[in-house]
């Protein structure tokens, strides 16, 4: 579990990668304990030894769910322009 001044966290598991970056960061979709919290999705950029983080956004498993049907319209959308 890495430690800064103020929070605590642990990455569960990585689910995959987004993107990577030309310094070797690289965008994850991952699951993380915050704090000890129950695991919630969590999509930033991380260093590769998950040590450094960017700025990012957490999620719910509800919020996961929601982000889910939100881009399955739009891919559903992109594919008819096509």
């Amino acid at each position: 579990m890495a430690r800064s001044d103020d929070f605590r966290f642990e990455v569960i598991n990585v689910i995959g990668v987004l993107s990577e970056g030309s310094k070797g960061w690289k965008k994850e979709l991952t699951r993380v304990s915050w704090n000890g919290a129950e695991p919630k999705y969590d999509i930033r950029d991380w260093s590769e030894d998950h040590t450094k983080m960017g700025k990012g956004t957490t999620l719910s498993e509800k919020e996961l769910r929601k982000l889910k049907a939100l881009v399955d319209a739009e891919v559903a959308f992109l594919d008819e322009a096509e």
